[in-house]
């Protein structure tokens, strides 16, 4: 992990003379401008994950809703327009928006929102949603992309110096601290564990030492206990996870019900639209638990293509954040890209009972606005900081590749 941004591509140098500049500057010779701006060129392969994951996702919204499937997979439909509009509206102006947006001006507004919510209707018994009449926003989702975002342009600012200087790690970690607490406020436990693992990451491979992580990790692990050991549901919650059979009626039904659909799907599945654990056997079949619906309908060895799609976004994002320009988009990459891809992991170990079940949305795939457009989002930002991938090393403002031995200078 140290050395994942240690090795980058290397550029042929005359396909990098021959290559177009992202944005064309106006001729000289042309007092009218003609060439002007281009259009940002976005990875294929982003694109095209991006294109499946699109069309899967709604395949089996419209699957998993079996009681309104109509209106369930029209909602998604134009969740996933309004998510590609977006996307494609940051692939080419992300660029230009981060020199006039700081991203702590950003991270006060998703602190707003998360603040906002607590103060509105309960829904299922927790705060968690705004009601914006078309949709319900999910602050969470915001804030999520929010700290990747500050966190990435924290420590492009102090790349170099966290390994000899510990106490810049407490800039990052109070405004981590800040968002967790209010999401968990919320309550929300299993999005402040996810976003913890990926702040970690980015630390990690922006040079902080193992031991200052660790010596982190002992003093956040009362918290974390006091959370799963003094809330009595969360508690039954682990119970279950450990003895599901123990209360299979009960704090166990979810997950005996999401490992029977996985099981009865066997090797081929029993066919698109055919799953039988939908019909009010399995709560929350189109959310949280769709993964379990899709193995039912598929069969192991299909739905071993949606694990290699993630694998394979995963893939991507790290060689993406490798050869990116500069250090602010090699973490921004990184950051995303683990965000979008842990997440999806974590959903899917719940539902064939791995982990523990929490209310973790699969990325592309679960109904609900938040989640959807946010994740469309993370790839709109990815695809334009992609977009600089060619840029060659000398054109490079700093070298986020040479951290491992600035560090040790």
């Amino acid at each position: 992990m140290r050395t994942l941004f240690s090795k980058s591509r290397n550029k042929n140098r005359l396909s990098s003379r021959r290559s177009l500049p992202l944005f064309k500057e106006p001729s000289a010779r042309s007092s009218r401008g003609t060439e002007g701006w281009q259009p940002l060129k976005i990875d294929k392969t982003l694109a095209f994950i991006t294109f499946v994951f699109i069309c899967f996702g709604l395949v089996f919204t419209y699957s998993s809703s079996a009681f309104d499937s109509t209106a369930y997979f029209k909602r998604q439909l134009a969740f996933d327009a309004l998510g590609v509009a977006a996307a494609l509206f940051l692939s080419q102006t992300y660029g230009r928006l981060q020199r006039v947006i700081k991203p702590i001006w950003l991270m006060y507004g998703a602190w707003a929102l998360l603040v906002i919510v607590l103060f509105t209707r309960p829904i299922a018994n927790v705060h968690r949603w705004i009601n914006l009449g078309f949709f319900n926003l999910q602050p969470s989702e915001v804030a999520k992309v929010t700290l990747v975002l500050y966190v990435a342009n924290y420590l492009s600012n102090v790349q170099g110096k966290l390994a000899k200087n510990w106490r810049l790690l407490l800039k990052p970690l109070a405004v981590s601290g800040i968002t967790f607490a209010l999401m968990m406020r919320a309550p929300d436990l299993g999005t402040p564990m996810l976003m913890a693992v990926v702040v970690v990451a980015m630390l990690f491979a922006a040079g902080a030492r193992v031991k200052h992580l660790l010596c982190l990790f002992a003093l956040t692990l009362p918290v974390l206990l006091y959370q799963l050991v003094f809330y009595s549901y969360r508690f039954q919650r682990i119970l279950s996870f450990l003895n599901p059979e123990a209360d299979a009626s009960g704090t166990g039904y979810q997950l005996m019900q999401s490992l029977l659909a996985v099981g009865s799907g066997g090797w081929f599945g029993k066919g698109l639209g055919n799953s039988e654990l939908k019909l009010a056997y399995l709560p929350e079949a189109h959310t949280d638990f769709i993964f379990s619906i899709m193995a039912e309908e598929l069969g192991l060895l299909r739905i071993l293509i949606i694990l290699l799609l993630f694998c394979w976004l995963l893939r991507r994002g790290l060689s993406l954040a490798c050869a990116a320009k500069n250090s602010f988009h090699s973490l921004v990459i990184f950051g995303l890209t683990l965000t979008i891809t842990v997440q999806a992991f974590i959903n899917m170990a719940m539902a064939i009972g791995l982990l523990p079940t929490k209310g973790i949305p699969l990325p592309f795939f679960s109904y609900g606005g938040s989640s959807v457009i946010m994740t469309l989002v993370m790839m709109g930002i990815m695809a334009n900081m992609a977009a600089g991938e060619s840029a060659p090393r000398s054109a490079r403002r700093d070298d986020f590749t040479d951290y491992k031995n600035r560090n040790r200078s």
